[in-house]
């Protein structure tokens, strides 16, 4: 039986993916709330959900860098 092999693993890298996962599902709901309430005062549904993706993701990356 052969052993296969897998490239080395870098531990930081591991640790680095589910902290961006839960970035951006910590910063989507919060920019979720705020986008709730600017549809319910009758902001266009579109402009809201771009809103809400430019300023979760601007949200990931200052996170990161930081």
């Amino acid at each position: 039986m052969r052993a296969s092999k897998l490239p080395p693993t870098d531990p930081l890298v591991m640790e680095q993916r589910p902290a961006l996962t839960t970035q951006l599902a910590v910063a989507c709901l919060g920019a979720g709330v705020i986008t709730s309430f600017a549809v319910a005062q009758g902001q266009n549904p579109l402009t809201a959900l771009s809103i809400t993706l430019f300023s979760a993701l601007a949200a990931v990356m200052v996170g990161q860098v930081i």
